[in-house]
């Protein structure tokens, strides 16, 4: 990394130190009394709040003392400068204008929705406040900067926004570009109330639809792919996301109708056919030279334009349904014994594994789960799955074998 004003040599000499923290060779912040501090392990100091064991006020702790290196307060440290913000008095990280930081993402929220007079846009105001109330509001000021080389970022969306170039309904974030950031504004916008809820999965299928569509060059078949997509893939799903999320792998199933049936209308015009024109011979072709994991994906578009009157009635493969054998009670027990006792394998990936062998629960749900679904009443615990506690076995002291030990989970 260089400068037009200096060397690499220069600029390594000018601006590179030792941190006195954490022993690194980086860009330095400013020289402390315990030595230069790089930009790190300034920002981390100043975000240690309490009480200094000092003087005893409460306040930022970014210093060490030279006994037993706790944290204390600038003034205890014998720090030449001061970290209160020029505007609000707080002690935090200073940026332009000796500001703090909360009080700089309150100028650039400004900056980015407010309207003709500066003054944010009073159906912003809820993001705006949300945005000045984070719990850790740098990452929120980082966020709003553009990175070098990158000619869209969060900073064009905020501003667009804030000029009302981008109408606050769903339809209007299908388009936008980053669409990660684009993503994270509309769930933003949906915490804080100003966009209705809709469930994540569901927002990046219509986003995905869209750049779909324009891939398909036969205008007719593009309407009839969007009508499937439109009265039969988004309609089942939202009325499964209003019992519970959807899943990542649900949104891949929905995604991949859309897919196969796109590829099965291609099929059908290079064969000369249409859905219109459709015939049994078709359907029978298709099915046998096609695998069952896209036979289950076409079934549903089949089945709906046969309801939809958009192609004859048509005799439809029977699906083939496949059942894992049962895994042997003493297999079981015995990789119950390995989850308790292996402590060299991750200790998430043992617990996630012992709720799938004691209760059956797919990965789906067991990802889902939280410490708030743990009940311990005092001698036994209770894992709360889809609101049907499953109570854990008392403990056994009778005895030490694998099977044994499993019973203590």
């Amino acid at each position: 990394m260089s400068r037009s004003y200096a060397s690499d040599e220069q600029y390594e000499r000018w601006y590179l130190v030792e941190c006195c923290r954490c022993e690194r060779r980086k860009n330095k912040a400013g020289s402390w009394p315990d030595g230069y501090v790089c930009r790190t392990c300034a920002d981390r100091a100043l975000r240690i709040r309490g009480r200094c064991p000092g003087c005893g006020a409460d306040r930022v702790l970014p210093g060490r003392r030279a006994g037993d290196q706790a944290a204390i307060c600038s003034d205890c440290a014998g720090f030449t400068t001061s970290f209160r913000c020029s505007r609000c008095t707080e002690e935090d990280k200073l940026h332009r204008g000796r500001l703090c930081t909360r009080c700089t993402l309150r100028d650039r929220l400004r900056e980015l929705l407010g309207d003709a007079s500066g003054e944010i846009r009073p159906e912003l105001a809820p993001l705006a406040n949300s945005l000045l109330n984070a719990e850790r509001p740098l990452s929120i000021l980082t966020w709003l900067y553009t990175r070098k080389g990158k000619t869209e970022s969060p900073e064009t969306l905020m501003r667009a926004l804030g000029r009302g170039q981008i109408a606050l309904t769903h339809e209007a974030f299908h388009t936008l570009q980053p669409w990660r950031a684009a993503a994270h504004l509309r769930e933003l916008l949906m915490a804080c109330g100003i966009l209705p809820r809709v469930d994540k999965q569901i927002c990046l299928l219509e986003r995905w639809l869209i750049a779909h569509l324009n891939t398909i060059t036969d205008p007719d078949r593009a309407q009839l792919i969007q009508r499937f997509a439109t009265w039969e893939v988004l309609p089942r799903l939202r009325a499964r996301a209003a019992n519970k999320p959807i899943t990542p792998f649900s949104r891949q199933f929905a995604g991949d109708q859309i897919t196969q049936a796109t590829a099965f209308l291609d099929w059908l015009a290079a064969r000369q056919r249409s859905l219109r024109t459709c015939e049994q011979a078709d359907i029978d072709t298709w099915h046998a030279n096609h695998a069952e994991h896209w036979r289950r994906r076409l079934r549903g578009f089949l089945l709906w334009a046969m309801a939809s009157k958009l192609t004859r009635g048509l005799r439809l493969p029977a699906p083939v349904t496949t059942h894992g054998a049962a895994l042997p009670q003493p297999d079981r027990m015995a990789l119950l014994g390995h989850l308790l006792t292996d402590h060299e394998l991750p200790l998430r990936s043992r617990v996630a594994a012992v709720i799938v062998l004691l209760y059956a629960q797919p990965l789906s749900r067991i990802v889902r789960l939280t410490i708030d679904d743990i009940i311990y009443d005092g001698t036994r615990s209770c894992c709360a799955s889809a609101n049907h506690p499953h109570r854990s076995p008392p403990p056994s002291r009778s005895s030490s074998s694998p099977g044994s030990t499993s019973e203590t989970t």
